[in-house]
């Protein structure tokens, strides 16, 4: 049975005691968890017990791991085991469709989640909600003194509303440094409150070797908290015929961060990336940049089965890839692009369009990384 120190950020000096389970007691397994402990530690005057710990990071609960917990496993199944090759049956596509409804409204929140499953309550998931936001920002204010609380909840509390937003500092609080509206979101991203989505120049691998500082967006934690941070109406979500809804104030690109996130081995830290072009002529921005192997692969997020994806265009035809990926409510198709850009050039591409449903699975189905392009050669 393994040692379970909870809460551990109000004793954090005992991480450093780590290296001792490591050293003399290595047999016993020793987990350590706190909320907010990257607050704690921003100045800790102890040394970490470096090479004796090995670091989980922890995500809200996936669309595989939400239809687990709703006893769905045998659609779980079906998505681990599907190829493009086979035809997705229509009262399947819709019954996935319909879950993923569910999970946009409900998040991935284990709180949220149990209350559902037991309740099937959408007041009882938004009290749930409601309260976790309450609690990071009460946990916050414990930590009044040593750093800005006023600024740290100010911006805890804009992320959501700038969903899918460049994120600009002044329009959190144009009165208050830069600096300190930066320094708070440094925070809040450590303690995995928000996620940055870092522009990049997708040039190749790694990714973060070409950041563009300029461009960032933030996504928050969960996508259920963020429909409550945000008020939307957990009714009028959940009887929306359409997948389409999801793109008030950015949730489509807010859920589609967070299964990114958790399609990264656990023992890495997930980054995201997107990629954006200023042109007198031409702005474009491609929703999110991911590596696949050596690929860059880019994808486009669409709330609708339908929708433009001009700036894809204008991005496949500057960087000369293969594939890209588009994510919509429609049924899986792969389809071979070939058009002109707005100077005249060719653009050719491979196009596979993926439900929303089966984005993790998106590293299996896009193929060896070692040749994502001969892959879907027919």
């Amino acid at each position: 049975m393994p040692i379970i120190l909870d809460e551990i950020q109000v004793a954090p000096d005992l991480l450093a005691k780590l290296r001792w389970f490591a050293e003399d007691l290595s047999e016993l397994p020793v987990i350590a968890a706190g909320s907010l402990l990257e607050f704690v530690l921003e100045k800790h005057s102890f040394s970490m017990p470096v090479g004796r710990i090995s670091h989980m990071h922890l995500e809200p609960f996936s669309f595989e791991e939400f239809l687990f917990a709703n006893d769905k496993g045998v659609l779980v199944n079906y998505l681990e085991n599907y190829q493009w090759d086979a035809d997705v049956p229509s009262a399947i596509h819709e019954q996935l469709n319909t879950y993923f409804k569910e999970y946009i409204i409900v998040g991935g929140m284990p709180a949220a989640i149990s209350n559902w499953i037991q309740e099937r309550s959408l007041k009882g998931v938004n009290q749930v909600h409601h309260e976790l936001i309450a609690t990071y920002r009460d946990d916050i204010a414990k930590y009044r003194g040593r750093i800005a609380i006023e600024r740290v909840d100010e911006v805890m509390l804009a992320v959501p509303k700038h969903l899918g937003e460049k994120f600009v500092y002044t329009k959190v609080n144009p009165s208050v440094q830069i600096s300190t509206i930066k320094h708070s979101l440094d925070l809040l991203c450590k303690a995995r409150i928000c996620h940055r989505i870092a522009g990049c120049a997708a040039n190749g691998v790694p990714l973060g070797a070409e950041i563009q500082d300029r461009y960032l967006k933030v996504i928050f934690l969960d996508v259920g908290l963020c429909s409550a941070a945000l008020g939307l109406s957990l009714d009028q979500l959940y009887l929306a015929q359409e997948m389409v809804f999801i793109n008030r104030g950015g949730i489509a690109e807010q859920v589609v961060g967070q299964i990114l996130r958790t399609i990264v081995p656990h023992y890495i830290e997930p980054a995201l990336y997107y990629w954006h072009r200023e042109d007198k002529n031409s702005n474009a921005e491609v929703d999110y940049v991911v590596q696949h192997g050596d690929a860059v692969i880019p994808i486009e997020v669409k709330a609708g089965s339908t929708g433009s994806l001009k700036s894809l265009h204008v991005f496949m035809g500057l960087k000369k890839l293969p594939v890209a990926v588009r994510i919509n409510s429609d049924i899986p198709s792969i389809a071979d692009l070939s058009m002109k850009d707005h100077q005249g050039n060719s653009v050719n591409y491979t196009l596979l369009s993926m439900p929303f449903y089966l984005l993790g699975q998106l590293h299996r189905l896009l193929g060896p990384p070692s040749d994502v392009a001969s892959h879907f050669k027919k």
